[in-house]
């Protein structure tokens, strides 16, 4: 069954894309569903893009569920391991 929740958000970060080139992301997409290539059921997609410049300026993760509670965890892991001020 999917559930067709999709979030989206702006980030400020940047991303290493095809050809091993950096470029700057501005927008996420997180939504739960099919995957593309992933071999589960479904899957957490997280898209990260540069919309302004076009369909190849996007990195794309299809985690299983237990993966993205792992990342998540991870992350606030590392955020809670640096003084305040350097996460400003």
């Amino acid at each position: 069954m999917c559930t067709y929740t999709t979030v989206k958000d702006s980030v400020d970060g940047s991303a290493k894309g095809p050809g091993g080139a950096w470029f700057h992301v501005s927008d996420v997409t997180v939504y739960f569903d099919h995957p593309v290539h992933a071999m589960a059921e479904h899957t957490l997609n997280i898209d990260f893009a540069d919309p302004s410049k076009g369909p190849s300026a996007r990195v794309a993760l299809e985690l299983t569920a237990e993966s993205a509670r792992r990342l998540v965890a991870a992350v606030q892991e590392a955020l809670a391991a640096v003084p305040a001020e350097l996460t400003v």
